[in-house]
């Protein structure tokens, strides 16, 4: 059973969307055995409901017959990149209110980054907030690309490393461990990354982190540390469904054709079929050519590249959440019983 809280349906712009909810003619709020999750959420206003989605249908696959309880949060600083819809600011408590929410768990997502250096961001005092109190407060916190290299260095020091090119594409990544959390878990993990940035393994595992599974070509993917509450990092995209690349791709095409950016993206690997792939790479050679924001109409739309995708389905990373939900179930279970 999956059941979102902190949620006002009705005058939801998404409303068309498949919201979750399931309480199976139950009452929602009587289950002590409900398992409380936070998600703060750092996207960009363009990004924060379809983030939100990725992850409550990641959640609910994983959920099976548990109940799961998602609350949204938000930090203050983070650039929302538009003003905030009426439905973000009713969605979503501020960080200062997640004491009072008495959480089991965190999930605490990326955002795009605008400083060069992760500790002269804005938001960086608030975000290192929510690391200590997770760590006194959670029996485990999830930390996602951007959140994962901050949590890090704000934890042990450890700087993130920029990328010659940005890590673009569907990698696959091989258990690098035994650990429990990745229990039933096929491999190769077939697995979304898209990051201009990496965490150096071997200075990770100087400072006692734990690497699951890891790519020839991405790197590290999955990693852990066992302190107080157990984090669980993931430097690529679980929740990333198979179309997300495809729209990221050409929002970043969308950006250097209006000149926000500099260079023009390189096609995500292993994502389209070689055909496409030509066609992606023609069409690139005109824009760099050119450089009109008017060019855009001509790229591919999304129904247009969905059939044109590689036919190697991702690999879900469902298990690791199901697990990951199982050891924080059975952490709050230990809590009661001390209590």
């Amino acid at each position: 059973m999956f059941v979102v809280l902190n949620q006002n349906l009705e005058g939801d712009p998404f409303a068309g969307e498949p919201r979750l909810v399931d309480t199976g003619g139950r009452p929602a709020v009587d289950s002590p055995d409900a398992i409380e999750i936070g998600l703060v959420n750092n996207m960009p206003e363009s990004a924060v409901a379809v983030t939100e989605r990725q992850f409550m249908r990641l959640l609910s696959e994983a959920a099976a017959d548990r109940t799961v309880r998602l609350h949204f949060f938000s930090i203050p600083g983070v650039p929302r990149g538009t003003p905030e819809e009426p439905y973000s600011r009713a969605m979503y408590a501020d960080i200062s209110e997640l004491a009072a929410t008495r959480l089991d768990a965190l999930i605490v997502t990326g955002c795009e980054p605008h400083a060069e250096r992760l500790s002269d961001e804005p938001y960086w005092e608030s975000l290192t907030a929510v690391v200590d109190w997770a760590e006194r407060n959670t029996a485990s916190t999830l930390w996602s690309c951007l959140a994962a290299h901050a949590a890090v260095l704000h934890l042990d020091g450890i700087e993130r490393q920029r990328l010659a090119e940005k890590r673009f594409g569907i990698f696959d990544c091989e258990r690098a461990s035994d650990d429990p959390l990745l229990a039933g878990l096929r491999a190769p993990l077939r697995i979304s990354h898209s990051r201009w940035n990496e965490l150096p393994e071997a200075e990770l595992k100087a400072k006692g982190y734990a690497i699951l599974t890891r790519s020839e070509a991405a790197g590290v993917d999955i990693f852990v540390k066992r302190r107080r509450s157990l984090f669980l990092f993931f430097q690529g995209h679980p929740e990333y469904t198979p179309y997300s690349l495809m729209r990221e791709y050409r929002r970043d095409v969308g950006r250097y054709l209006r000149g926000e950016s500099g260079r023009y993206p390189n096609i995500p690997c292993d994502y389209f079929d070689r055909r496409t792939e030509e066609e992606l790479a023609s069409f690139a050679m005109k824009a760099v050519a050119e450089r009109d924001p008017r060019l855009l109409a001509e790229f591919p739309d999304d129904g247009a590249l969905r059939s044109k995708l590689m036919r190697r389905r991702l690999v879900s990373g469902v298990p690791v959440i199901s697990n990951w939900l199982s050891y924080v179930a059975s952490r709050k279970r230990e809590r009661a019983w001390v209590a």
